[in-house]
């Protein structure tokens, strides 16, 4: 796995997006590993996001983007597997938290609330934000639930 690889995926609505956000990443150096969806036609949300979700789990890459109509479905889905840490940002600081308080690992973005250069921006700033460290590790280490339930 290379350290620049980032995966990518999106239902119908975040098509166009991941495709041009796939373009801009080849731009910036990194190496975008497509997931599909692959047309703009109509696909369930779910499967794109446990598809990456589950790359992840496997080590393939670091760090994702998931793209959908709103971003709220892609990060709930993805959200349910360990080690999985999705948020669904608005804008640039909203990216910038989300690494540096939450060591998020996947950024969901919605292309009916952000057009091509908003969400550009804001996955500059979700890629080049560290995480924090300290006082926000610990809380980290406190978001995976057990398989009985009980938070580890």
């Amino acid at each position: 796995m290379s350290s620049r690889a980032i995966l990518l995926a999106a239902d119908h609505a975040g098509y166009e997006l991941k495709q041009d956000l796939a373009r801009h990443l080849t731009d910036l150096g990194y190496e975008p590993q497509d997931l599909g969806t692959d047309s703009p036609d109509s696909v369930d949300y779910p499967d794109y996001a446990h598809r990456l979700a589950e790359a992840l789990e496997r080590g393939e890459a670091t760090q994702g983007v998931l793209c959908c109509g709103a971003g709220i479905g892609m990060s709930i889905a993805a959200n349910r597997h360990p080690g999985v840490r999705a948020a669904n940002c608005l804008d640039e600081r909203m990216a910038a938290l989300a690494r540096e308080h939450n060591d998020a690992n996947v950024l969901c973005l919605g292309s009916r609330l952000l057009d091509a250069d908003q969400a550009k921006k804001i996955l500059w700033t979700f890629l080049e934000t560290p995480f924090g460290g300290g006082r926000h590790g610990r809380r980290v280490e406190k978001i995976e639930i057990a398989k009985t339930g009980a938070r580890a």
